[in-house]
């Protein structure tokens, strides 16, 4: 597993509920936000994937909330891919504040879609490596 790829998002105020927390809807941009430059930090870009005929999917999530973000707050969005077997494999995401409070953890698991079949492919890494300017970013 690689370092944990992080990009840094400051919490704005229309992002809030009525209570004054960050909504939860939110959380999941944040990790998409995150998922999307780890790509680009790895050297794969949306149209690289749209020529190959591939897609990343969020096949499921599990968020945990620990500390409250309030507009204003800066953090820290962190994101690691876990490999298995198979088709799938697992993103382990944090949001920690910038003074290291874990805010909340998100789990998923994810496939890479093949956009003509409309099914996941046999092995993924297999789909980054080829298209990675840098394997090692995402612990291969």
């Amino acid at each position: 597993m690689a370092e944990p790829f992080s990009v840094r998002v400051e919490v704005r105020g229309y992002e809030t509920d009525s209570q004054g927390h960050l909504n939860q809807a939110v959380y999941l941009q944040y990790a998409e936000h995150a998922r999307w430059a780890l790509l680009r930090h790895g050297g794969i870009e949306q149209r690289d994937l749209l020529t190959r005929g591939v897609g990343p999917v969020v096949l499921e999530t599990n968020i945990r909330y620990l500390r409250e973000l309030r507009a204003g707050d800066a953090v820290d969005v962190e994101c690691v891919f876990e490999w298995g077997e198979g088709k799938t494999f697992r993103v382990l995401q944090a949001i920690r504040k910038t003074d290291g409070t874990l805010s909340a953890e998100i789990t998923g698991v994810s496939g890479m879609l093949d956009l003509d079949r409309r099914k996941l492919v046999g092995d993924p890494r297999e789909v980054f490596k080829e298209l990675a300017r840098d394997p090692g970013a995402f612990g291969l």
